[in-house]
């Protein structure tokens, strides 16, 4: 007890400086990571809840979760494990960063109804919220089910037994936050802002542990072989947040490669190489979006624009833009998908850079909706162009 009561003491301490100065987080941000690692999700939620209780500002408790998210998810961006955007391990980590998305909400909007700003919206996202935990079914299924028996074919037995208990745990969680939340107009608001703190520490504990051990031990130990299977195995499970890319085994490759391995491309045929060299050496960047929002493609020429990694594969384009812009892209997708409109242009200043962005609806033979083109180009060179040139000069 006197142990939990020092890192306690020590919690207040850095909330309050965050409260009191909280453009000086750098300055603690090593101090908070270490006293969070070490204690538990239950621990956390009684000392949060404890200093609520003391009269600790809500909002205060917030800012120290939100801090603990964030250097966690700055931990998984710097510690991407190298696989290819069709892996089951890429899948997995997509859906962490969703279900870590999601849970801060739900811990956000179980705040503000405890500190009583809210209003009937907070009240219906936070039952979608609620609802969401539901769906993750589908990922613990697929680890259950298909990655952790492939890891105990190989011995390694331990750590995934240790991770679907945490899975359990969050079931059991989940089950408590439902009858709280069906109680919330007679019973405690502050339990359901409790359970929320809970089962988002929780996550992020799990999923650290399954980031730093299991997938590397994983990865290590299954042959290309297996996760194919598994991907397929996956597919057969479904998804509830991301959609990955298509998956064609490299057997089913083998067999389906074309004429000598050309892509028919209607006026002519084209070797995948040449296709990428071709892509990638257009003056302007390109992003395909399909017609469920998903991300299937940008173009990598040395000079982007904006930068972009392939871990945007398989998610929604809503998700890859700043939120304050993300309405924006929601509402020129609805306007493509009703034949609105097929064009929609910006263009901004960036330094001496002028930045012309152009997306196109793409419709096939029928008119049917089929994705969007994102064409992005800097266009201060095309802007200063004069008279004519109609001479080749080898020194250009």
């Amino acid at each position: 007890m006197s142990e939990l009561f020092n890192k306690e003491e020590f919690l207040k301490g850095l909330i309050r400086r965050l409260h009191e100065a909280p453009d000086k987080l750098e300055n603690i941000r090593e101090d908070f990571v270490r006293v969070v690692r070490e204690l538990t999700p239950v621990e956390i939620a009684q000392v949060e809840q404890k200093l609520v209780e003391e009269g600790m500002p809500p909002e205060s408790i917030q800012l120290m979760c939100n801090i603990h998210l964030d250097v966690f998810k700055e931990a998984l961006d710097e510690d991407s494990l190298d696989v290819g955007s069709w892996h089951p391990l890429h899948i997995l980590i997509e859906e962490h960063r969703d279900i870590l998305n999601r849970t801060k909400e739900l811990r956000d909007l179980t705040g503000k109804i405890i500190s009583g700003n809210y209003d009937g919206e907070d009240i219906r996202r936070l039952q979608s919220s609620i609802q969401y935990l539901d769906s993750l079914e589908a990922y613990f299924s697929k680890e259950e089910n298909v990655l952790f028996p492939y890891l105990e074919r190989h011995g390694l037995v331990q750590p995934p037994a240790i991770m679907w208990k945490e899975h359990d745990e969050v079931r059991n969680l989940r089950k408590k936050m439902k009858i709280e939340y069906e109680n919330l107009k007679n019973g405690d608001p502050n339990k359901v802002n409790e359970l929320a703190i809970t089962i988002s520490e929780l996550f992020t504990n799990h999923i650290y542990k399954e980031h730093k051990i299991l997938f590397p031990s994983a990865l290590k130990l299954l042959s290309n072989n297996e996760w194919e299977s598994i991907r397929v195995e996956f597919d057969e499970i479904g998804y509830f947040s991301f959609e990955p890319m298509p998956f064609v085994s490299s057997e089913e490759v083998s067999k389906n490669n074309g004429v000598e391995g050309l892509v028919n491309l209607g006026s002519g045929f084209l070797k995948v190489d040449q296709l990428l060299l071709m892509l990638n050496t257009l003056p302007f960047d390109i992003t395909f979006v399909d017609e469920n929002d998903t991300v299937r493609y940008f173009s990598e020429r040395k000079e982007r624009i904006f930068a972009r990694t392939r871990a945007i594969i398989g998610r929604k384009v809503q998700n890859c833009h700043p939120q304050k812009s993300a309405h924006v892209v929601t509402r020129i997708l609805e306007d493509f998908k009703n034949g609105v409109r097929d064009i929609a242009e910006f263009w901004l200043n960036l330094g001496p850079k002028i930045v012309h962005i152009r997306y196109f609806a793409l419709r096939d033979r029928s008119g049917k909706y089929a994705g969007t083109l994102e064409v992005t180009q800097e266009i201060s060179s095309i802007k200063a162009l004069e008279g004519e040139k109609r001479i080749y000069d080898p020194l250009d």
